[in-house]
């Protein structure tokens, strides 16, 4: 699908059209194989967007496999000494790599005293010294104090890139980004790569967009990115990744049943396996132990399972199965049911998708459960929220590519009559809806299940009265039972607002 691993392995100078690999996560998987060899690239954005960790960990993910020196020039004021030192907290760090295979360099002086001709001559010797694979200028925006006008800044860029492109060295030119700056140079460069920093609204939020890349094919727009202890992480919007998804699966698909007697016989046996489904209700309506009851189910037959929350912990969760007669701590114990948590803290949409599915993918095991207990945790997590329907369309398209038989929660409000869905587009990417609700009669709260739609499937429409007891998750045998609570009988709750 993309790179996973966290590790330079196969981060080579080599590789398909003669492209040098970053070895940064997913870096890559958007540049379609990594930048290419004698290419000069300006990497661009404010202080603090990661422009000089991307550069440091290109060249010591480099380093790290043997395949040729890397230069890293600062035209910084500060001292690389300094720089370094920042880097120690960082995975990719390795000091045995200083000045062996990454020679530090300051140009700082030679601009400062010969211009854009004093730095050009002290490059060109260095290089010819060092002979790298990998050539980084970092601070860009030095050499525009110094350079007598932005004509002599794309002079500079030109020469150099003519010269690094003669000896295959990939060059990338780390620059501020400054409105008041023409950016010359960028029209002669083979890419450009932007780092930005911005706040919407409370939330800080770091993105990576390519804006040119020539030669080569590219994911377009913007893709979240994270700075940890890894360094420059990247996450691929999720709908641009699977834009162009493979057939639909052809095996026979079998009946993936809820372990609920009068429910299954509702969905004529369970659901279809390889489909999507979004099971809608109220808070407190029952949602949570449907879902366990899939996955427990599952795991009797032998089929691996996966619970993605953002409500409750696992400990919690297995209490309150285990309240209601549902083994799940027994097939967590057992591994075939895995219990996925997200704390409550600021969450990047593409990369919950890229944990959920890369977990999925750890095993090819076929006839495999999904349960999402929360869709509105990914919305959340969206920082454009009008992204939600592509995304949901491609992320439910993957788990069906998977084999992945998926089961997810939509919150619907609690004092609501009618039915007002927050994800409207969710009922349209999935086959199946189920619909919990809660009506009111003589003081009493009486639990309603039915099944809204089912694509290419026979199912039963009545309404069933749905219970949850310490034996377990209930549906009624008959409609009977749901037509008494919804005959003339069934009233609001005070004030004029009903339950849904």
């Amino acid at each position: 699908m993309r790179e996973s691993s966290d590790s330079p392995e196969g981060t080579t100078p080599g590789g398909a059209a003669g492209r040098v690999q970053s070895g940064i996560p997913r870096l890559d998987y958007i540049l379609k194989g990594g930048f290419f060899h004698g290419g000069t690239y300006t990497v661009m954005g404010p202080p603090g967007s990661g422009k000089t960790i991307l550069g440091n960990q290109f060249c010591f993910n480099l380093a790290s496999t043997g395949a040729g020196a890397c230069v890293y020039l600062t035209l910084l004021v500060e001292s690389y000494d300094k720089m370094l030192r920042h880097l120690e907290s960082l995975r990719f760090y390795k000091p045995e790599h200083v000045s062996e295979r990454i020679v530090y360099v300051s140009g700082y002086p030679a601009l400062k005293t010969g211009g854009a001709d004093g730095l050009l001559a002290l490059i060109r010797g260095t290089l010819d010294e060092h002979k790298p694979v990998i050539f980084v200028i970092d601070g860009m925006e030095s050499l525009r104090q110094f350079a007598d006008g932005e004509q002599k800044v794309k002079e500079f860029v030109h020469e150099l890139q003519a010269y690094t492109a003669m000896t295959g060295c990939t060059t990338l030119l780390m620059s501020f980004k400054d409105p008041s700056y023409a950016y010359t140079e960028n029209a002669v460069v083979d890419g450009i790569i932007e780092l930005s920093d911005t706040l919407v609204g409370p939330r800080a939020v770091r993105e990576l967009t390519v804006h040119k890349f020539r030669g080569g094919d590219y994911l377009r727009g913007r893709h979240e990115v994270e700075i940890t202890d890894r360094g420059i992480v990247i996450h691929p919007r999720t709908e641009i990744q699977f834009d162009k998804p493979p057939e639909q699966a052809t095996e026979q698909r079998i009946r993936m049943a809820f372990g609920v007697k009068e429910f299954d016989k509702m969905l004529f046996g369970g659901l279809p396996s390889g489909s999507a489904t979004a099971l809608l209700g109220a808070p407190g309506a029952g949602k949570t132990m449907l879902g366990l009851s899939f996955l427990v189910e599952g795991a009797r037959q032998g089929q691996k399972g996966v619970y993605f929350g953002f409500y409750e912990p696992p400990p919690r969760l297995i209490e309150k199965a285990a309240q209601i007669n549902i083994p799940l701590e027994k097939y967590v114990e057992s591994g075939q049911v895995e219990l996925l948590w997200q704390p409550p803290l600021e969450h990047m949409l593409d990369s919950l998708a890229e944990q959920l599915l890369e977990k999925i993918r750890e095993t090819d095991e076929p006839r495999r459960r999904l349960f999402v207990d929360g869709i509105e945790g990914f919305r959340a997590a969206s920082v454009y929220p009008d992204r939600m329907p592509r995304f949901l369309s491609a992320f439910c398209n993957q788990l069906r590519m998977s084999d992945v038989t998926a089961l997810i929660t939509e919150e619907l409000p609690l004092f609501r009559p009618d039915i007002d869905m927050p994800n409207p587009e969710l009922a349209n990417v999935v086959e199946t809806v189920v619909l919990l609700r809660y009506v009111e009669l003589r003081s009493q709260l009486h639990r309603l299940i039915s099944v809204m739609k089912m694509r290419e499937s026979q199912y039963d429409t009545s309404i069933r009265e749905f219970k949850i007891t310490d034996a377990g998750v209930e549906v009624a045998a008959s409609f009977e039972s749901a037509e008494a609570i919804l005959t003339g009988l069934a009233r609001t709750s005070p004030g004029g607002e009903g339950r849904a």
